[in-house]
């Protein structure tokens, strides 16, 4: 894409080059001030054009630490030295043609064949070179090259009112090149007013009509999103900056909040590649949240870990019990103090009534180096497993055991199959049944951690 913008602003430079040597060789030798507006106005443009291109090829260079936007706005800046350069030509123009039409500076105009000839292939030269600048223009989003393209743009109907003109003065009327090229300044300053209008938008950030709406029309079709706090657009050169602040239910995990993240951002660069966008989230309380999940939300965002959350709705009031895992090398007092301020939080999120009960348990947080026990010892237990899940309930197929050694005591694993039909509810509890009993036998067992399947039928 640069190297094509590079390449298009070079040929502007050819073209603009060849149109003002030939108007100025023919409007100095004809005498007509429309072709002289004309030379000029294509001299402009050749000063123009070595002005993009080389904004074009600063543009282009990625964003680094002094630029963090990237140097896309060196294209609005070269626009509108070209917007101030169409302004001083079409100044000079209307006091020549004055001086012409009302003052006593009467000009001697002589027209031949070169005369036409210049404007004519200028017709054709402008033409051409206009529909290419926009729709490159278009497909690079270039500043640089539409203010090229509306200069070549408004030379062509210029040429044509020089060309008119010339045939005025052709025909006898000596005013008709005078007036031409007050014609030729009126194209100018239009061409100058839709530029200006333009590069001033765009150096003052503001937001390409549509953008915002057609973003927001994209982020809320993501899932997950809950409202759009903030949305701001700017464009810079060929990139559209975009800034969105997203409100997100504060009960999803960290993980799914950055992959929602990632599918605003791929969504919007899907429908408007030109986009690079910058997201942040911040977490909304839902209506429709349970007591649950409020008093999750508590617990994640202290970092604490807390499960057989259990909530009881006593009269009028809440009853919420919970355990709590903290360090089990931490005394009572500052083991106390935590849970007192997870039971404070809870308070002042539920309501002042609430009653908040918290059993505090030790979690393990560094790991226990151990060793795999002997066969003999792994066929003991897998023995003992199997025996007590036959006596105790509906759990069959002990396999999978594993018994690890550890300074404080063995470790020991094992798998089951149990009916599909059950509970979550009914199967912890007679795993937990064979796990004390297994931990009665052998004193010696620190902790055991039975993982129950659904037994599937035979095919």
């Amino acid at each position: 894409m640069q190297e094509t913008k590079e390449k298009v602003a070079l040929s502007s430079i050819a073209a603009s080059a060849g149109l003002t040597i030939a108007k100025g060789i023919v409007g100095l030798s004809s005498g007509s001030l429309a072709i002289l507006s004309e030379a000029g106005h294509s001299l402009i443009d050749f000063a123009a054009t070595v002005m993009t291109y080389f904004a074009v090829r600063a543009s282009g260079k990625p964003a680094d630490a002094e630029h963090h936007y990237g140097h896309g706005k060196i294209e609005s800046i070269a626009a509108l030295a070209e917007t101030a350069l169409l302004f001083l030509l079409s100044g000079i123009v209307i006091w020549e043609a004055a001086q012409r039409l009302f003052g006593s500076r009467q000009g001697h105009v002589e027209i031949g064949v070169a005369s036409f000839a210049v404007v004519l292939v200028s017709i054709v030269v402008d033409f051409f070179r206009a529909r290419l600048l926009y729709r490159v223009a278009a497909e690079t989003s270039s500043e640089a090259l539409e203010a090229d393209a509306l200069h070549f743009g408004s030379d062509m109907w210029s040429s044509i009112a020089v060309l008119v003109g010339l045939c005025g003065v052709w025909l006898g009327h000596p005013w008709a090149d005078p007036a031409a090229a007050l014609v030729v300044a009126a194209f100018v300053c239009l061409a100058g007013w839709r530029l200006a209008s333009r590069t001033i938008s765009s150096l003052t950030d503001e937001a390409p009509p549509g953008a915002a709406e057609r973003i927001e029309r994209i982020v809320r079709r993501v899932p997950g999103v809950v409202d759009i706090e903030r949305l701001r657009v700017r464009r810079a050169g060929a990139v559209l900056f975009v800034d969105l602040s997203l409100g997100v239910s504060r009960t999803l995990p960290l993980d799914r909040v950055a992959e929602l993240k990632a599918e605003v951002a791929r969504a919007i660069e899907k429908e408007m590649p030109e986009a690079e966008v910058a997201v942040i989230t911040a977490p909304r309380a839902l209506d429709d949240e349970s007591v649950l999940e409020r008093v999750l939300v508590i617990a994640r965002n202290r970092a604490l870990a807390v499960h057989h959350v259990t909530v009881h709705a006593v009269g009028e009031r809440l009853a919420v019990s919970l355990d709590l895992e903290v360090d089990g090398k931490l005394t009572l007092s500052a083991a106390h103090e935590i849970a007192d301020g997870l039971e404070q939080a809870i308070a002042e999120e539920l309501g002042p009534d609430v009653e908040v009960e918290t059993h505090i348990e030790p979690l393990q947080i560094e790991d226990r180096t151990g060793e795999d026990a002997s066969p003999e010892r792994v066929a003991e237990v897998g023995a003992a497993l199997a025996e007590l899940a036959a006596q105790l309930g509906p759990l069959r197929n002990v396999h999978d055991v594993r018994v690890r050694r550890t300074e404080e005591g063995e470790i020991i694993n094992f798998h089951c199959r149990v009916d599909p039909s059950l509970t979550v509810e009914a199967v912890h509890d007679h795993v937990d049944d064979v796990e004390r009993a297994l931990r009665r036998r052998w004193p010696s067992i620190k902790r055991v951690i039975g993982h129950a399947e659904p037994h599937l039928p035979a095919a």
